[in-house]
């Protein structure tokens, strides 16, 4: 008896057939049934089925005698199944990579419930992928298992059968079927979850739920959609035959009538000639099963009272109001904005008039990100050498808890905000100011660039139009004029820089202040970041960093996590830092193939305030083309590189060097490849410390932990002579892991 029947019922799916297939047999976990029904569809979708139960014995194609619709289609797929448990897959849709392994695992964690409940995300025809907005709902903390009643806002969550695992013997137990007619979803999930006597969650996405341009059901204008009342009429009969569950008719009433209003408004459900007839079927459907006491929102309650009283002009009224009030207060907020604008662009203007503040100091990262990179390390160092200073920091406020006490918080687009940007004699920055800045005659702008390039960078992106996207060029060349100094790590840097972005500003080839923390902590620091981090005693922590791709518009996971954890076994951990956007001081947004893990040994450092932290913790980095590795050499911990899309990527985006042919560590072309390198042990074996070594000397020749020293004496002191002397190699101070790889075996976990 295999754990889990995969029901597909197929009508008119024909082009995404295939994908939905291969999606659930690619699954790592197979022990699993396939029923594909086809319901009668005019296209290819029987002999796709065929094809596929030819080619795999878990695959069965059932083929109706004529279309039923989605309910028995469903019905017929139930009575060929034999797994443990039922999930009901549409034929447009597909599951995610390990989806069928991460719900397996989650029913034998929760004593095979018989109902669970998992999270599913929005996939369009243009790639972008967006999770289901009220996901918390699914929150795994709290008992294991638990009945409606317990938590009754599961019912908020989107009513379909397909985003549910099923316990069979619970579902012939209590005779649950499928009706005829659109919304056959209704009169199945709500009595299944009433009746349920174990419920659990799945904080996971799972399926992927195509948004069809046109030709899904719900978009279809047909007659049709009077289905509905037929199947709350189906609920309503449910209740009426389990007294028991009598508490839960004014919620589901109250759904009801949010549901008929829905319909109603929808512009592509009914035919225009129909919708007074719709109305007055709601009418008569809120007046039979009329049960009050749900609580009810302000602006429901209104249309509800009309629906039930079939005030239909007095509704259409109401509603056409509500669409102009809408569109009113746009206008007057955009309007708002517009004043605000010019209002602040006056201010600035004045402010440019008044007298630069000699001790002032502004500094940001990423436009408006954290207290991070370059400009954190030299602002740090410049409160404790320049006396008076007085330094700010630009962010979102939801970054303002990143920033130091002793460091004034300015928001981006304030009065304040310009009134630094008018009058602090220095900036300091890596990515690049408003680009309404006026740079005024006495102030020193400092660009820190944001690491060591490996990528194509500045106006070295005018022949690569995916990774340049809307760059406009010549406010880059006009934003580069305004700099009077830049940033360099080593010779490298310079020689880059001065090419990608030309114009008369000094070369500071001083180091990387970011770097400077890594030759200044201890072990028992390290110790202690490790614990914030809930990195086990005696793990050996691998930090993945992969970069954003400029040819995908969706970003998705270049490495399988959950598998590369198992193969690595139960002393390993994974701390996983999501790409960043380039230009951009966010985390780019990532298919939702893998929202969020629920492996225990994954701990996602995505968002964690100090990016030093994770680094200083983990004891090897994987990466692909991130200028992190520039960075981690410091430490002279392994560095694997896995580079399985290099052609794409230097096609898309380019590099400076051949990264394969002078790399910091081990190369991984493949995932296969990856786990090789890991359980054959050159990760960590002399050749790969060779290569390491060989990096560190050609791009970390100044990082000595005075590198912040250096730029703020030089920039803010005005000191050219006496800057702190460049260390010796030899001299250098290595932070150590706190578990040594060369203890850690990889096996099975």
């Amino acid at each position: 008896m295999p754990r889990f029947t995969v029901i597909v019922p197929a009508f008119r799916v024909q082009a995404y057939l295939h994908a939905c297939l291969d999606s659930v047999l690619s699954q790592s976990f197979k022990d699993f049934e396939i029923v594909v029904v086809d319901d009668c569809s005019p296209d290819a979708c029987g002999p796709i089925a065929d094809e596929y139960a030819r080619r795999d014995p878990r695959v069965t194609a059932l083929h109706l005698p004529r279309n039923s619709g989605l309910g028995p289609a469903r019905n017929a797929g139930m009575e060929r199944a034999s797994g443990d448990y039922l999930i009901f897959l549409d034929g447009d849709d597909t599951l995610l990579p390990e989806a069928l392994l991460t719900i397996a695992d989650r029913l034998g964690a929760t004593g095979d419930p018989d109902v669970l409940m998992y999270d599913y995300a929005r996939t369009y025809w243009s790639g972008r992928s967006v999770r289901n907005v009220l996901a918390d709902r699914l929150d795994e903390r709290g008992p294991d298992t638990f009945r409606l009643a317990d938590r009754p806002e599961l019912l908020q969550l989107l009513m379909v059968v397909w985003n549910k695992a099923y316990r069979r013997a619970f579902v012939e137990a209590e005779g649950f079927t499928f009706p005829p007619g659109y919304y056959e979803d209704t009169p199945w999930t709500y009595p299944v979850l009433m009746s349920a006597g174990s419920i659990a969650v799945l904080d996971a996405v799972c399926v992927s739920y195509r948004q069809r341009r046109r030709g899904n059901i719900l978009s279809t204008t047909s007659e049709k959609h009077f289905d509905i009342f037929d199947q709350y009429d189906r609920v309503f009969a449910f209740l009426d035959a389990h007294p028991e569950l009598g508490s839960w008719r004014p919620v589901l009433f109250r759904r009801m009538l949010d549901h008929f209003c829905a319909v109603h408004a929808s512009r592509d459900r009914l035919p225009h000639p129909s919708r007074a007839a719709f109305f007055r079927r709601a009418t008569a459907s809120c007046r039979r099963h009329h049960t009050p006491g749900a609580p009810v929102p302000r602006r429901a309650r209104l249309r509800h009272g009309l629906l039930w009283l079939g005030a239909r002009r007095t509704y259409r009224a109401l509603a056409a109001g509500r669409r102009f009030g809408d569109g009113l207060r746009r206008s007057v907020a955009a309007l708002r904005r517009a004043v605000r604008g010019a209002a602040l662009q006056a201010h600035y203007r004045v402010q440019l008039r008044l007298p630069l503040r000699p001790r002032d100091a502004v500094f940001a990262a990423h436009g408006g990100g954290a207290y991070a990179c370059h400009p954190a390390a030299i602002e740090a160092k410049a409160r404790e050498l320049v006396p008076g200073l007085r330094t700010a920091w630009i962010c979102r406020p939801a970054e303002a808890h990143t920033v130091p006490t002793a460091t004034r918080r300015l928001t981006p687009g304030t009065f304040a905000y310009w009134s630094a940007l008018a009058r602090s004699t220095y900036l300091v920055d890596n990515a690049g100011f408003d680009r309404r800045l006026v740079k005024r005659r006495g102030q020193t702008l400092l660009q820190t660039h944001r690491g060591t390039p490996l990528r194509t960078v500045g106006t070295d992106l005018l022949d690569r139009p995916a990774a340049a996207r809307d760059t406009d060029f010549e406010q880059l060349l006009r934003s580069v004029d305004t700099w009077d100094f830049a940033l360099s790590a080593n010779p490298h840097s310079t020689l880059v820089g001065e090419r990608a972005y030309p114009s008369a500003y000094t070369t500071l080839e001083y180091g990387s202040p970011r770097n400077d923390v890594y030759h200044r902590t201890g072990p028992a620091d390290v110790a202690r970041l490790r614990e914030t981090l809930g990195i086990p005693a005696g793990a050996t922590a691998l930090l993945y960093a992969p970069v954003h791709r400029d040819y995908r518009r969706v970003q998705r996971p270049g490495l399988d996590l959950e598998r590369l954890i198992r193969v690595l076994g139960p002393r390993f951990v994974i701390l996983e830092r999501a790409p960043r956007r380039y230009g951009s001081g966010h985390a780019a947004p990532r298919s939702s193939g893998r929202t969020r893990t629920s492996h225990p040994r994954i701990i996602d450092v995505t968002g964690h305030p100090c990016p030093q932290t994770p680094v200083l913790a983990s004891d090897a980095l994987i990466t692909d083309y991130a200028s992190l590795m520039f960075d981690y050499v410091n430490l002279d911990r392994p560095v694997i590189l896995h580079l399985d899309d290099i052609e794409a990527y230097e096609a898309a985006r380019g590099t400076y060097f051949d990264i394969t042919a002078f790399p910091p560590g081990v190369v991984a072309r493949s995932q296969e490849e990856l786990f090789d390198v890991f359980a054959t042990d050159h990760w960590r074996g002399s050749r790969s410390a060779q290569l390491r070594a060989a990096f560190r000397a050609r791009f970390c020749p100044y990082d000595d932990g005075n590198a912040a020293e250096r730029v703020v004496r030089r920039v803010f002191l005005g000191e050219t002579d006496g800057l702190p002397p460049l260390s010796p190699s030899a001299r250098r101070t290595l932070v150590p892991a706190q578990q040594n790889p060369a203890g850690a075996r990889v096996g099975p976990g």
